[in-house]
Order: C-alpha cells, then structure tokens, then sequence
C-alpha cells in the first residue's frame, strides 16, 4: 500500500480535493455529480454549477468522467490472515476430482507446509477423497493442508497428521479429512506463524480489500481460528499511520462465563474488541455437514450435524456480554443451531432482563435456516444478522449444494427479505475466504435471491454492505457509512457501464433512470461485470487508486 505522505486527500497533504463530473451517491441532494472533501471529512456535495462556484487553486480536482461516488463498503464478516494465505496459496476451486487436487499438490512451489484452499467435492462427478497416504507422496513428504470451501473441514497428509497430535480428537477417523477439534489443531500446527509473517498475510488481504472499495472490515478471531496474537496483528493496522489501511473491527470468539470472566478475557487479549461474538461456533457448516439439523441432511440421513456448545453455556455467554455491556454472539447455521442459540437468548432474558439484551446489539453470524418464529425472536431482541449473500449465489438454487444437502429445506435458507420485512438488523460480509472480497457480486446476490420472494432491492443490498456494517458494529460515528456534510470522507469510486434503481420484485419494472424518482443510482448489476474500483478512501486517507482515475 502507498505511504500516506504521495497521496491527495490524506492528513498529510491539507489541500481539499474537489470531485466533479460524475455521480455522488448521497442522501444530501439525489442529483449530486460533485464532492469536496476536506482533511478527513466529506465538505460538500452537490451540482456542477455549484462546484464551478467553489472551485479554486487551493483544490486537487479529480474529474470523474462519469464515474460514481459512493460510501465505501464494510465487510461485516471475514478473516484477515487466512484470506492472505488463501490467496497466495493452491487455488482448489476449480478442481474436479481427487486426482486433479493430487496433481495441483506434486506441483506446489516452495518447501515448506503446502497448504491450499477451495476444494468443493460436491462439484466432482466422483466425489471420493484423496487419503492422506496419496496426499503424503504427492506432496514428498511435506506436511498438506488443504481447507474445504467453507474451512468447516480439510484434507490433511499423514505427517501434518501427527506432528499436529490429531490421533484420539474429535472429527479424525485416521483419514486424510478432518473436521471439529481435529480440524481446528489441523489448522493452527500450519498457523504458528512469527507476528511479521502474519503481518504480510494481512497485508495481502487488506490491499484486496482496499482494491475492492472496502473501507473497514470485521475481522472474525477466535482461539481455534488465529489465536490472540493473530487478533492483536490485526488490530495493529488501525494505530499504523504509515500504512493506510481499511479501518479493521476486531471480534473474539471467546466463551465468558460470568460478567467478571468476560471482563478477563477482554483484559488478557490487549485488544479493544468489538465483542465476544464472531466465530464462537455454535455448530458448523452445511458443506461438511457439520451445522446442527433438527432432521439428518437429505444426502445422509443418519448425520444432523453438532452442537458444539450447550444452551446452558450460550446463555451464560450472553448474559456475561450484557452485563458486561458488549456484544456476544454466535456462528450459527443449522435449524437446530439456530433452535439452541434462541433458547440462550430466552434464559440469558430471564436471567438480566430483555432490555439489556437488546442494549448490548448482540450479533449472530450467517443464520441460514430461519422459520418465522425465528425471525420474530432475533427481531424481539434486537439481534443483528450478520449475512453472506455469496453463500446463496454459490450454493443455492436447483442442483446447488444446500439442495443436496438439505433437499426442499434449502428454498427457505437465507430469508433476506424476511428479515427486513420484520425489522431484524442486517449486514453482509463475505466470509472471505470462503466467498472473494466483491461487494458488488454480493449485492447482486440479494437482487437474484434463488428465492424470489427472499430478493431485496439494490438499495437496501447495499446499505447492508455499506451503513448497516458500521452500525453492527456500534461504530461511534453514526455518520459512517453516508456521503453528507460532515461525514467521514470514506468511500469509493466507481467506474461504471450504467447507473439505475433496481427493486427486488420481478412483477414491477425493476429500474429507472429518470432523476425525478429522487433516489440515488446505483450501478446496473445485470450487465455481466462488476464495476471497477478506481479508488478507495478512508478517513481522507488514500487506500487504492487505479491509474485510470488521474489519466
């Protein structure tokens, strides 16, 4: 990333930076096409005429050429360090079958762990697994860890087997697949990494971010996942002015068990978290078929998935959180899951009192399979949803993987409109990396739900990825996530084929482009691309720039 001293607009430089000649989105003036900004806040946004006005030789204007101006995206849920290492690791996605995984490992570069991620047997036509044994050789003796798309499982060689201590845990039969305990020491015996390698595998992820119009992102920790000092890296980002960086939101997904240990693992970690929420894993995921079912999983009827905590122990944590006066939550998938997680809410209620439940802003992660007195619940307590709109684009729909997973149940997974229409609190995120860093394919998957009754306009798709990210957060600023006078100048520009209104309801027309409607555009999903980022700003401070942009 640049130093912040060459950049226009960062704390360094005092010049203002005036926009022109393009689009701004912002509740202030629908027809906005300018912006200044000023330091690290928004100054003013609106016409043409009136930045012709303003304009002066004080100014860097950067003229847009029609580009759109809009808040900066927050990516509610995602893990820094192992999206670096995703990225600069084997790339198992498009592989078929066990023979093409075996072939991409004989070849992996370097002589160290080979570690890979991606791989999805539910897309192979033979859906048998490499063994450890295969996976030894092919790899000549180094250590082999390669996660499953939804890292809810791995394949591992028989050395990484046993220098990890896998024999006797919990989800390790002896084969090269483990899940639960044995996965989660799998993992982090490939993750003892020195603090300045983990460093450059965050800074890795948070440059994608940053190319990708993220301004912050909640960054999911958790002992099983990183460990403290991987959190602590993290969170180091936001006091390092020499590297502008997305704002990081640190979670910790530790289990209190009374208001005081809440306040001691808070003391121990040196780290003002957002929460003791994120990855507490409730139960597991749909695609190792870990999240806890009320009924087995349609492809395997004698498997439902696992509880990892008790609802005695969830609600302790919740009431822990309250009195504490932070956020807790949950990971959370399965109907089952989702069953134990409301039942620590109900006794965790009883226990502190409804009120301080919903003043803590508890937060729950993914939240899949909701029926409708599910929603009532998370909505009578103020729960925020924290969602991946790139699960459903993935996997839903006919022949995906939540159908064969979970046969006609799959229909109702995700029920985004749902949880709008009875006011529960929702953001999105990624889950990167499960799902890449693209905000817009992750709005566009709200707006082509599978579920067309599940589909939400592009409007409130986006002020999930953008203002609601900030507000789950309990940001201090309740001026984050907008484009107003005397806003963080946080945002991103857009280079883009067409700018619309797209509603979610394909009975009515689905998009205008006539001014008069008063509402502001948002870039035409339904052209085949994503928008390219040609710049991202956080604080005033320059994250990303396209050259295009000054050209």
């Amino acid at each position: 990333m640049p130093h912040p001293e060459a950049l226009p607009g960062s704390r360094s430089k005092t010049s203002p930076v005036l926009y022109r000649n393009g689009s701004v989105y912002t509740a202030a003036d629908p027809f906005a096409t300018a912006m200044l900004v000023d330091g690290d806040t928004v100054a003013w946004v609106g016409s043409e005429q009136a930045a012709s006005s303003i304009q002066d030789s004080s100014m860097e204007v950067i003229d847009l050429r029609g580009a759109l101006v809009a808040p900066g995206f927050v990516d509610s849920h995602m893990h820094l360090t192992e999206t670096g290492i995703a990225l600069d690791s084997l790339a198992l996605q498009d592989l078929r079958s066990a023979k093409d995984l075996l072939a991409a490992v004989a070849v992996a570069p370097g002589d160290g762990p080979v570690l890979g991620h991606g791989w999805d047997d539910t897309t192979w036509a033979d859906a048998t697994l490499p063994s450890a044994e295969e996976l030894e050789r092919a790899a000549g003796g180094r250590p082999v860890y390669l996660s499953r798309v939804d890292v809810h499982s791995a394949l591992v060689s028989t050395s990484l087997a046993a220098s990890a201590g896998l024999r006797g845990l919990d989800g390790f039969d002896g084969g090269a697949r483990v899940r639960g305990a044995a996965h989660a020491a799998a993992r982090q015996a490939t993750r003892r990494l020195p603090a300045e390698v983990l460093r450059r595998h965050q800074d890795r992820a948070l440059a994608e971010a940053a190319a990708n119009g993220y301004v912050a992102v909640a960054e999911i920790g958790a002992p099983h996942i990183g460990g403290a000092e991987d959190l602590r890296v993290a969170d180091s980002w936001n006091s390092n002015g020499d590297t502008p960086a997305p704002e990081v939101l640190p979670y910790w997904g530790e289990l209190a068990t009374s208001e005081e240990h809440a306040r001691s693992i808070l003391d121990q970690l040196g780290v003002s978290v957002r929460g003791l929420a994120g990855d507490l894993n409730i139960d597991g995921s749909v695609g190792s078929r870990t999240a806890a079912l009320r009924s087995g999983y349609s492809d395997a009827p004698d498997e439902s998935g696992s509880l990892y905590l008790s609802v005695e122990e969830a609600a302790a944590h919740l009431a822990a959180c309250s009195l504490a006066g932070i956020q807790g939550g949950f990971h959370v998938i399965g109907d089952a899951g989702l069953d134990a997680a409301l039942q620590a809410l109900e006794l965790a209620a009883a226990e502190v009192g409804e009120q301080r439940i919903r003043a803590a802003g508890h937060r729950f992660e993914h939240v899949e399979m909701v029926d409708a007195a599910a929603v009532a619940t998370l909505a009578r307590y103020s729960v925020t949803v924290s969602a991946q709109p790139a699960f459903d684009a993935a996997w839903g729909g006919p022949g995906g993987l939540y159908e064969k997973r979970l046969g006609e149940r799959s229909r109702a997974m995700n029920p985004f409109a749902s949880l709008y229409s009875a006011g529960v609190p929702v953001c999105f995120g990624s889950d990167s990396p499960v799902t890449p860093l693209r905000p817009w394919s992750s709005v566009r998957a709200c707006l082509e739900h599978h579920n067309e009754d599940e589909r939400i306009s592009a409007r409130a798709a986006f002020l999930g990825h953008t203002r609601a990210g900030w507000r789950a957060a309990r940001y201090h600023n309740p001026m984050a996530g907008q484009l107003v006078p005397g806003a963080p100048a946080s945002f991103a520009v857009w280079e883009v084929e067409e700018l619309m209104v797209q509603v979610a309801d394909g009975r009515v027309q689905s998009w205008s482009t006539d001014p008069r409607a008063r509402t502001p555009l948002l870039p035409a999903l339904d052209t085949g691309s994503d928008p390219v980022c040609l710049q991202t700003v956080r604080d005033g401070l320059e994250l990303h720039a396209n050259p295009a942009l000054r050209s």
